[in-house]
């Protein structure tokens, strides 16, 4: 098949020998207690690998404070990093390239996956949010939260900078800063969820502060060549909103294209969590919305087809597409897409927490249909 997605690209200092990307997916399979990875997700990681592929690992995070899903893995602890270095091994082993994505829950979280159990932690206090998380009980409503006071806020950047150096160590190529979904950079970023007047709240510019100080941090530990940050425009996934998404996100994107990030990744506003929202506009308006200020590499991601996402890169509004949900159904989806192979079907219920079942069962297409 010649298609344009098989033709290489550059990110970052890497050369890609494809532009099908496993976007960030979180599947909680991570060994409890401790929150480390064993050899299930090992597995599960080198099945998708490809030569010269691009993985971005599932939200990782950065804090004890950060947790919203019981299993989702953690990089705040040393501990941590030898599960990681056993994933990263098996992705390289296939020739392929993986970033480590950062991620703090905020206030999508609850007091039974936070120390102590305290407070969820969120920029501000925001009567009528309703968001969810996953405990020991399942899906339950989120804890009601508590505002970082400004010297917190500093040591968050902190959180983030040791997590780089930690993911360093387990031997990534790079970090994604999680800046989307209704997570705590998130959370800063959107004036529905950001109330402060301190220089983290306000105007646009200090409510980027937050995501910028993380992203320099990162590159004070890798080089900006291998950070990358991942946003979502006009997402309302955790109940976020913003009185101008267009003014913020356009400055942001403009703020990290002057830092000479290595990509900027873009979940398309059509998404709501796992699934499209059938009553948002179903084309690519976040790409083309900050490609016109982002002049890196530019990974878009959210409800994409093979057929549309060569589109998106044929037209030049996006370097790579990453894939999530048929990469989870599908372990060697770059080889279904060349060859023209159907794609298989994935299941809902099983992407959240459990076993192999759902994770490590789906088969190749050959073995499919040996």
């Amino acid at each position: 098949m010649n298609n344009v997605l098989f033709k290489p690209v550059r990110l970052g200092p890497y050369t890609l020998e494809h532009r099908i990307a496993m976007a960030p997916l979180t599947r909680m399979r991570s060994e409890q207690p401790g929150s480390q990875p064993g050899e299930l997700m090992a597995t599960y990681y080198d099945q998708r690998a490809s030569q010269g592929g691009f993985i971005v690992s599932e939200a990782t995070v950065v804090a004890p404070t950060g947790d919203g899903y019981l299993g989702s893995p953690g990089i705040y602890a040393d501990a941590q990093i030898p599960g990681w270095k056993r994933v990263v091994d098996a992705v390289h082993a296939k020739g392929g390239v993986i970033f480590l994505q950062l991620y703090h829950a905020g206030r999508q979280s609850h007091v039974d996956m936070q120390p102590d159990g305290s407070l969820p932690v969120a920029p501000s206090v925001v009567d009528g949010y309703e968001g969810v998380a996953y405990t020991k009980n399942g899906w339950v409503p989120a804890s009601p939260h508590r505002a970082l006071a400004e010297a917190e806020v500093v040591g968050m950047v902190e959180q983030f900078r040791l997590a780089a150096e930690r993911g360093k160590q387990a031997g990534f190529d790079g970090v994604e800063i999680h800046g989307a979904n209704g997570y705590l950079i998130d959370q800063f970023l959107q004036d529905g969820s950001n109330q402060r007047s301190d220089r983290y709240g306000g105007s646009i510019e200090n409510r980027a502060r937050f995501l910028l100080e993380i992203t320099r941090a990162a590159i004070s530990v890798w080089g900006k060549e291998r950070v990358g940050v991942r946003l979502g425009p006009s997402g309302s996934f955790g109940g976020m909103h913003d009185s101008d998404p267009e003014a913020l996100f356009t400055y942001v994107a403009a703020e990290l294209d002057a830092l000479g990030i290595a990509y900027l990744h873009l979940i398309e506003p059509r998404v709501l969590g796992n699934a499209e929202d059938a009553s948002k506009d179903q084309n690519p308006l976040a790409a083309r919305m900050l490609r016109k200020v982002f002049h890196g590499t530019l990974v878009a991601a959210g409800g994409f087809k093979p057929e549309t996402a060569a589109s998106l890169v044929e037209e030049g509004t996006a370097d790579l597409v990453a894939f999530g949900r048929y990469f989870i159904s599908n372990p060697d989806l770059p080889a279904r897409i060349a060859q023209g192979w159907p794609l298989a079907d994935y299941d809902r219920d099983t992407f959240y927490g459990g076993t192999a079942v759902g994770y490590t069962d789906y088969p190749a297409y050959a073995a499919a249909t040996a």
